[in-house]
């Protein structure tokens, strides 16, 4: 017996100590990603800049070497922020080592506003009279829109583009939540908020799906005045080409001037290498946008720069606490704004809005730091895919907001949830709940009891309180009485068009002409770029993904694309107190 516990003590501490040599193995490789991946290349004299686009695109690139690490194959997944490539392109303009850009992508991963970006960054990069060359086996609407910026567009002869125009689906939950004995009690402002809707209907109410065909169909026509100015193709043609299925294959996009030839791969190397004059026995000389991104611009001025314009970048759902990394954390973002405002070096504010907001309250703490710092310092918005509901109300204050076309917006609408599971736990699960407590609303909010006339009507006035403090920081921020703002408000989702006809942004534009806007605003010539909330040092980030990011990582492989709704479920049960935020969650195919 003896023997047995000295063998199995030295098995335990030879499994710890082979874990943690494992783990600091682990860090070494983490370590040496990191330090190759950080080296900039050095780009060779006519090279092409090449566009693939086969990650997910977000706002602002983490330094963070296991944000996208995919704990189920134990492999990176390299990822790329639009403030990267949007920088990328511009430098490629000047730089005289690039040649041209060749976009070879069938989709991309990005919402429809962070493509307008990327598209008008192309455009201005053609004014440098440099080519760009696009090649795909298959366009998605998304990426045929994105491709027609192209000098050429061309296509796999077996292969096809996408054109049947825009739709938005959205899943309701009603009769499942009945099934499993779950009533949602919904306090409300607005005929058009929306967002509770999937738990207490079958179907699209009348007034979301007026605001839906609304956005979408001003979206949509924006797409195809955009590709009919740059194609010398007919509006109407190319929404008859839509409604009739037309574009059945290569041949017929060919047929109806959507492309300019059909090709192989080859045939397009061949090209790029007489674009590039570059001998047909050798290799094109080529760099990644995503290698470009790390290669330092060139300096234009001589001397430390001290100005600053501080880009603050506003991602995800608004909650209450610190969290500044795929989420908005009230307190967080607030610190991020004060910072900028006590900063005498930064001289103006960009906040990056890309959220379909969350939290009323947290929404609040981020309006006042918003409020006072534009009390000192010029503050610029500019939104994204989606800046809505709290989206908004964190904007409100701004100087200027500045929006794309195809941004979603507005959604000026409070509401609140509350889910009780008595029937379930009760009939379903054999689980009682028993209660004691010395007031008569002591249990208000509990998840196992209905509602009382008298609490819903309390709680009723505070989602209206709530909304008129929403609609008088609107109206002071946009110059508009609180009447105007009920009027466009009521939670009703606008696009970009919409916004600006309505006062609710000022112009259209991305994230670089609001950092132009702000340096104009502030009289700066010179100045650099300080971008916040400071990022997470990637091994302290790196000892969290070990949890958290690799259980989300789990599930998502598990539930593929059911894990979206999986996780705004999970993220309708944990929300407390009033939301502002988006109706569901929009999504344009």
């Amino acid at each position: 017996m003896k023997d047995f516990f000295k063998y199995l003590l030295a098995t335990v501490v030879g499994i710890f100590v082979t874990s943690l040599l494992m783990f600091f193995i682990f860090l070494g490789v983490v370590g040496a990603m990191m330090s190759k991946s950080e080296k900039p290349i050095d780009v060779k004299d006519n090279s092409l800049m090449v566009l693939k686009f086969n990650n997910v695109i977000v706002d602002r690139s983490s330094n963070n070497p296991m944000a996208n690490f995919d704990f189920m194959s134990f492999k990176p997944e390299t990822t790329l922020g639009l403030n990267d490539i949007l920088k990328a392109i511009k430098n490629a303009a000047d730089d005289p080592k690039i040649k041209g850009i060749y976009i070879e992508s069938e989709n991309i991963p990005a919402g429809i506003a962070t493509v307008e970006e990327i598209r008008n960054a192309l455009l201005k990069f053609k004014e440098s009279g440099k080519f760009i060359i696009s090649y795909s086996n298959v366009y998605s609407q998304k990426s045929y829109y994105l491709a027609t910026v192209a000098d050429k567009v061309m296509l796999n002869p077996e292969g096809a583009v996408e054109w049947v125009g825009l739709r938005s689906e959205i899943l309701f939950f009603k009769n499942a939540l009945e099934k499993l004995g779950v009533e949602v009690q919904i306090l409300r402002h607005g005929k058009f908020k929306s967002a509770v809707e999937p738990f207490m209907n079958e179907s699209m109410s009348e007034a979301n799906r007026e605001q839906t065909i609304t956005y979408l169909g001003s979206i949509w026509n924006h797409w195809v005045n955009g590709i009919a100015s740059l194609r010398e193709l007919n509006t109407e043609e190319l929404n008859q080409l839509a409604d009739n299925l037309t574009i059945r294959n290569a041949q017929a996009a060919l047929d109806h001037k959507m492309i300019d030839s059909l090709v192989y791969k080859d045939q397009v190397i061949d090209m790029l290498k007489e674009m590039t004059d570059t001998k047909l026995k050798d290799d094109i000389n080529s760099v990644s946008i995503e290698q470009y991104a790390k290669v330092p611009a060139p300096r234009k001025h001589k001397g430390l720069i001290k100005d600053k314009i501080a880009v603050v970048y506003a991602s995800g759902e608004i909650s209450m606490g610190d969290q500044t990394e795929g989420g908005i954390g009230g307190e967080g973002f607030a610190k991020a704004i004060r910072e900028a405002r006590r900063d005498s070096s930064v001289k103006a504010i960009v906040l990056r809005v890309n959220s379909p907001g969350g939290s009323a309250l947290a929404s609040e703490l981020i309006w006042r730091e918003m409020t006072l710092a534009r009390e000192v310092k010029p503050v610029i918005v500019s939104m994204g895919d989606v800046a809505a509901s709290g989206g908004y109300y964190i904007a409100a204050p701004a100087d200027v907001i500045i929006a794309n076309q195809t941004t979603i917006t507005g959604s000026i609408g409070v509401f609140g949830m509350l889910p009780n599971v008595k029937q379930v736990m009760n009939k379903r699960l054999g689980i009682n709940v028993d209660v004691v407590k010395t007031n008569k609303s002591s249990d208000l909010g509990s998840l196992f009891r209905p509602l009382s006339a008298e609490e819903r009507a309390v709680m009723q006035l505070g989602v209206e309180d709530v909304y008129g403090t929403f609609t008088s920081h609107v109206a002071t921020g946009r110059g508009l009485t609180v009447d105007q703002v009920d009027e466009i408000g009521q939670g009703r989702v606008w696009s970009g068009v919409n916004a600006l006809d309505i006062k609710l942004i000022d112009e259209f534009g991305g994230l670089e002409r609001a950092i132009e806007l702000a340096a104009e605003k502030a009289e700066l010539e010179q100045y650099r770029i300080t971008e916040l909330p400071k990022q997470e040092d990637p091994f302290q980030a790196l000892l969290k993904e070990f949890t958290g990011s690799a259980k989300m990582k789990i599930f998502e492989k598990e539930f593929g694309m059911a894990y979206k709704h999986y996780n705004r479920l999970q993220s309708i049960i944990e929300n407390r107190g009033v939301q502002a935020r988006i109706p569901y969650d929009v999504e344009i195919y």
